[in-house]
């Protein structure tokens, strides 16, 4: 992975906290910006796209929540990882911020080989995800047309939007119909191992597919998982 030539935006409101974040990150060798809030974040993630953003929950004018909610409805932030770096440690926020489309979750304080490794992880399994060729981009079933080159989804003519991780849960039950796929199987494909989300985060997206698709579409096997089927 070549950090040379990765964006790395970081949104906080302590002046010591962008310093210490932006000389870790540029040790290696990644650029980097800083934004004291959330709407400047917003603002600069339009202008720059970065391939990463983190952000601090507690921000003046804009906090990192709805920051990350404005961000992952931009569709040239598609493929833009977020990562929330925050004191909050408790777990409804981490679900919430999971839930809200971020990738990872970081607690403070910052351990700076722990942010590092978590940072180049992410992107390698993003790198991994946009080189490969022989998966199938394309998906038409039913009256659905789930188009993984650019995140949309059309259902007998319509757009739908859908954020990032509920789109990625949706192509990956379609891309199999009829297969099961257990919980650990879609945690694993869909958040990642190193991305520490528990089964309600599954379920609540679950959830919202259904209140968009009609609940006709995903099957529901009782402690084993779910999969995906035509109506």
């Amino acid at each position: 992975m070549e950090s040379k030539n990765i964006t790395i935006l970081i949104a906080d409101d302590e002046p010591d906290v962008l310093e210490f974040v932006q000389y870790n990150l540029q040790k290696e060798g990644f650029i980097v910006l800083t934004a004291p809030n959330g709407q400047k974040a917003i603002d600069m993630a339009k202008k720059y796209l970065p391939q990463l953003i983190i952000l601090d929950i507690m921000m003046p004018e804009l906090d990192g929540m709805q920051a990350c909610r404005e961000l992952v409805a931009l569709p040239e932030m598609k493929d833009t990882i977020i990562v929330f770096l925050t004191a909050r440690s408790e777990e409804f926020t981490q679900v919430m911020a999971l839930d809200l489309g971020a990738d990872d979750y970081i607690t403070k304080p910052i351990r700076p080989r722990l942010l590092v490794s978590k940072i180049k992880s992410l992107l390698r399994r993003f790198q991994k995800t946009e080189t490969s060729e022989d998966e199938e981009t394309l998906i038409a079933i039913a009256d659905l047309v789930i188009d993984k080159n650019t995140y949309t989804l059309k259902m007998n003519g319509h757009p739908i939007e859908l954020p990032r991780k509920e789109f990625a849960l949706l192509y990956l039950l379609a891309s199999r119909p009829g297969r099961v796929f257990t919980r650990e199987e879609i945690l694993n494909k869909v958040w990642g191992t190193d991305v520490i989300v528990n089964d309600r985060t599954i379920d609540v997206h679950i959830r919202k597919l259904r209140e968009k698709l009609g609940k006709g579409y995903i099957k529901t096997l009782k402690g084993i998982g779910y999969k995906f089927r035509a109506k």
